[in-house]
């Protein structure tokens, strides 16, 4: 059901460092869309990593359709997870390769991925199509490519919870509109929680989460939290977005 769930959640990097996270209590509803905002040195990072339990917890639970995940295996957490991160990765090898890198999908679907990523008529005119050798780290590929094949690879996997780690922060507003749209078409019955670095790419969130020096300052639905004029009000204020 894709219900995510922090209880009095703690987190920190090291023993004598302060805490990154600090009682972080909230809990999403089923297939619900959340944005997570906050200045530099918020913590929204660190809530991902919590998430996949790349950072444990120093205190309190993270529970996932009743399910508190310190209590099962990393291999069957993350394989429920699905993470388009700021920063796409991708390895030396096939565009087949970086896809399906453990080659569970057909041919038919890898395609059916690429076109609904806008990129089927890139891939088709390349010689080797999907043979194309992606060099490490996708050099010979734009980074809007680059992004749109994580988002391929993502659709792919079809996992109830997807993380999006500021997924659009470093590529145009065509590609990014490209990814928002595919998101919010295939993505519709997930759980999505998206790390915003562009307070536009909220604003139709159902509800946001609003974090200062790892503790929650605001949680409410975007309307209600800019009318309460608290920080998330200032921090649209500031950017100058508008509905």
């Amino acid at each position: 059901r894709g219900i995510i769930q922090f209880v009095n959640y703690k987190a920190q990097y090291r023993k004598d460092l302060d805490l990154a996270l600090d009682d972080i209590s909230f809990q999403t509803r089923s297939n619900e869309k959340i944005g997570i905002v906050g200045r530099t040195g918020a913590g929204k990072s660190t809530l991902t990593n919590s998430l996949f339990r790349i950072l444990e917890g120093s205190g309190g639970k993270i529970i996932i359709d009743g399910i508190d995940i310190s209590t099962i295996g990393l291999h069957d957490l993350r394989r429920n997870l699905n993470i388009i991160p700021q920063d796409p990765v991708l390895f030396s090898g096939t565009l087949q390769s970086n896809l399906d890198p453990l080659g569970k999908h057909s041919d038919i679907e890898l395609w059916e991925a690429l076109e609904l990523c806008h990129l089927k008529g890139f891939v088709e005119s390349l010689p080797k199509k999907l043979l194309h050798e992606i060099s490490e780290g996708g050099e010979n590929l734009s980074i809007g490519q680059r992004q749109l094949v994580c988002l391929a690879r993502v659709l792919l996997r079809k996992a109830k919870i997807l993380v999006l780690d500021e997924a659009t922060a470093s590529v145009d507003m065509e590609t990014d509109n490209l990814v928002q749209s595919t998101i919010k078409r295939e993505f519709y019955n997930c759980t999505i929680l998206t790390i915003a670095h562009r307070l536009h790419t909220v604003m139709d969130s159902e509800r946001v989460l609003v974090l200062d020096a790892g503790r929650i300052l605001e949680y409410d639905t975007p309307n209600n939290l800019l009318q309460w004029k608290g920080a998330f009000s200032e921090m649209v204020a500031e950017a100058g977005v508008t509905r």
